[in-house]
C-alpha cells in the first residue's frame, strides 16, 4: 500500500473536472426529478392515483421499477430517479476505475511508477478511494439536495446512499474486471456487460412480480433500499459487504498475475493474416468484431423483453387512464402502445450512441498504444486508416439498432398474432433512430482529429442527450433547449409522422463533422498518450 495517498492525489488532479461534472448532473437530475414531480403532482389524491396506475403496469415498473409510496413527492422521487442515477453512478464508477488502472498498466505508465517506492496494491487501492469517495460525495449531496427541498431527511439519505451503494458495487465488479483482461476497452465491457444484466434482471423480476430475480440485481437493492417508504437500512449493509468482498477478491487476483497482463492471455492469432485483413477496414473490422457481437446480442436481449412488456401497456389503458400521465414522465404522446414502443426505441438509440462514440475512439486507443504508427509507417494514408474505425462505428450503431427492432418487432408480433407485419414494422421504426447516433460518432470524430485531449467531452455530450430525452419533458424545459439533443428531431415512430428532412439533416451534420474530424487528423502529429 506504500504510495497509495500519492497516487490518490495524481488521481484526483487528473480528474478535477471530470469526476465533478459527473456528480454535479447527477445531482441536479435527482433535485430537478423531485421539484418536477411535486409540481406536476401537488396533490396527494394525484400522486396515490399515478401510484395505482404503476402499480398495474408491469411496463412501466420494467422502466423504473415499483412505487413503494405514491401518497409523497419522495416516494414518487424516489420511483423515477433512483434508477437512473444509479445507472449514471455505476458507469462513472467503472470508467474512474478502469482509467486508473487497468488502462495506466496498458499504456505501461504503472510500470514506471511501480519503479518508484509503491506498492503492489497501491495503484488500485487509488483507484477504489477516489472513485468509492466520488461515490459517497455524491450520495451526500443527493440527500442534501433533497433535504433542501423540503423532503424528510431520512428518506433523502436513504436514496443519496442508495445511489452511492450501487456505485460502490461497481467499483469492485470494474476493479475485479481489471484483473481478468489484460485491455481497458475489455475490462469496461466487462462491467458495462454486468450494469446491463443488473437491469435485465431487475427489470424482468419487477415486471413480472418475481421478487426473487429483483434482489439478484444491485439496481434491485436500490429500489429496496424503500427510501420515503420506511427505509431498509440493512440493505445498505448489504452493498457494503458485497462491495468489500469483491475488492478482496480483486486483490487476491492482483497476486496471481503480472503487471500488465490479465488472468485471461490473449488469444494468439494465426501465423499469417488472411487476404482480406489487407484494407484498414478490413482491420478495424477484425478489432472491433467481438465488441459489435456483445453489443447485438445485449440489444436483441433487451429489445425481446420490450417487445413482450407492449401489449400489456394497450391492455391496461383500457381500465386506467391515469396512465397517460405516467407515460407523460416518460417522454410518450399518442397512441399507447406506439408511445411506449417509440419511447423505448428512443432509449435504445440514445446506449447506441455510446457504441458509436465508443468504436470511433478506438482511434485514440489505438494511437496511444502506439499500434497507429507501423500501420501509418506503410502506404496506408491516414484517412483510410480514421475511415475505417468510423465506417465501424456507424455500420456497427446501425447493426445493433436494427437487431433490437427486429427483437421487439418479433415479440410484440407474437403477442398480437401479426410476427411478420411488426418486426418490419418495428425495424423500420429502429432504423428511423440511426442518423442520431451517427451524429454522437461524427462529434467524437471531430474531437479526436481536431482536440484529442478533449476526447471526453463527446462521452459527456451523449450524457447530456440522454438527460435532455430523459428530463426534459418532466421539467418542462424549452423546446430550444431540448433540440441541441440530435434525438429529439427523429420522428416519434412507430406511430408518427415520418419526416425525411430531420434525419437527412443529421446525416448532413455528420458528415461534416467526420470530414472536418478526418481533415483535422490529418493535419496533426501523433500523440501517445
Amino acid at each position: 500500500m506504500t504510495g497509495t495517498l500519492a497516487l490518490v492525489r495524481l488521481a484526483l488532479r487528473r480528474d478535477r473536472v471530470l469526476l465533478p461534472v459527473w456528480i454535479v448532473v447527477i445531482v441536479v437530475a435527482v433535485a430537478a426529478t423531485a421539484s418536477a414531480i411535486a409540481e406536476l403532482y401537488p396533490q396527494a389524491g394525484r400522486r396515490l392515483a399515478l401510484g395505482v396506475t404503476i402499480g398495474s403496469a408491469p411496463a412501466l415498473q420494467a422502466l423504473t421499477g415499483p412505487v413503494y409510496d405514491a401518497s409523497s413527492v419522495g416516494g414518487l422521487t424516489a420511483w423515477r430517479a433512483t434508477i437512473v442515477a444509479s445507472v449514471l453512478a455505476a458507469l462513472m464508477s467503472v470508467t474512474a476505475v478502469t482509467r486508473h488502472t487497468r488502462a495506466e498498466e496498458e499504456s505501461g505508465r504503472a510500470e514506471l511508477i511501480g519503479a518508484c517506492a509503491v506498492g503492489r496494491q497501491a495503484l488500485a487501492s487509488a483507484a477504489v478511494l477516489v472513485a468509492g469517495g466520488a461515490g459517497l460525495l455524491l450520495g451526500l449531496l443527493i440527500a442534501l439536495a433533497l433535504t433542501g427541498q423540503g423532503l424528510p431527511a431520512g428518506g433523502a439519505l436513504a436514496l443519496g446512499l442508495a445511489v452511492t451503494g450501487t456505485g460502490w458495487f461497481f467499483i469492485g465488479v470494474a476493479v475485479v474486471a481489471a484483473q481478468v483482461t489484460s485491455h481497458s476497452r475489455t475490462a469496461n465491457g466487462m462491467a458495462l456487460a454486468v450494469l446491463g444484466l443488473a437491469f435485465l434482471l431487475r427489470a424482468v423480476g419487477d415486471a413480472a412480480g418475481m421478487e426473487a430475480l429483483s434482489w439478484l440485481s444491485p439496481l434491485g437493492w436500490a429500489q429496496r433500499v424503500r427510501a420515503f417508504a420506511g427505509e431498509r437500512w440493512q440493505v445498505i449493509a448489504l452493498f457494503v459487504v458485497v462491495s468489500l468482498l469483491l475488492i478482496a477478491a480483486a486483490a487476491l487476483l492482483a497476486r496471481r498475475r503480472d503487471l500488465g497482463a490479465g488472468l485471461m492471455p490473449p488469444r494468439p492469432g494465426p501465423p499469417d493474416a488472411a487476404r482480406w485483413l489487407a484494407g484498414p477496414l478490413a482491420l478495424a473490422w477484425r478489432l472491433q468484431r467481438g465488441a459489435l457481437l456483445g453489443w447485438m446480442i445485449g440489444f436483441t436481449v433487451v429489445g425481446a423483453m420490450f417487445g413482450s412488456l407492449a401489449q400489456g401497456v394497450g391492455d391496461l389503458v383500457r381500465d386506467n387512464a391515469q396512465i397517460a400521465a405516467a407515460l407523460a414522465l416518460l417522454g410518450g404522446a399518442g397512441a399507447l402502445i406506439d408511445t411506449f414502443l417509440a419511447a423505448q426505441l428512443g432509449l435504445l438509440a440514445l446506449v447506441a450512441g455510446g457504441y458509436a462514440v465508443q468504436a470511433t475512439l478506438r482511434l485514440q486507443g489505438e494511437e496511444a498504444a502506439v499500434r497507429a504508427e507501423p500501420v501509418l509507417a506503410t502506404a496506408v494514408p491516414r484517412w483510410r486508416w480514421a475511415a475505417g474505425h468510423l465506417a465501424m462505428a456507424l455500420a456497427g450503431s446501425l447493426l445493433i439498432l436494427l437487431a433490437a427492432g427486429l427483437a421487439i418487432g418479433l415479440a410484440h408480433g407474437i403477442r398480437v398474432g401479426e410476427p411478420a407485419e411488426q418486426t418490419a414494422r418495428l425495424a423500420g421504426a429502429a432504423l428511423v433512430h440511426v442518423p442520431a447516433t451517427w451524429t454522437l460518432a461524427g462529434i467524437a470524430m471531430l474531437l479526436y482529429g481536431a482536440l484529442p485531449r478533449l476526447t471526453g467531452l463527446a462521452w459527456a455530450a451523449l450524457v447530456a442527450f440522454a438527460l435532455l430525452g430523459q428530463f426534459g419533458e418532466l421539467l418542462r424545459l424549452d423546446d430550444r433547449v431540448r433540440g441541441i439533443s440530435p434525438f429529439a428531431h427523429l420522428p416519434r415512430v412507430p406511430g408518427g409522422v415520418v419526416d425525411a428532412a430531420p434525419p437527412a439533416w443529421l446525416i448532413a451534420v455528420t458528415s461534416v463533422l467526420a470530414l472536418a474530424g478526418i481533415a483535422a487528423f490529418r493535419r496533426r502529429d501523433l500523440k501517445a498518450a
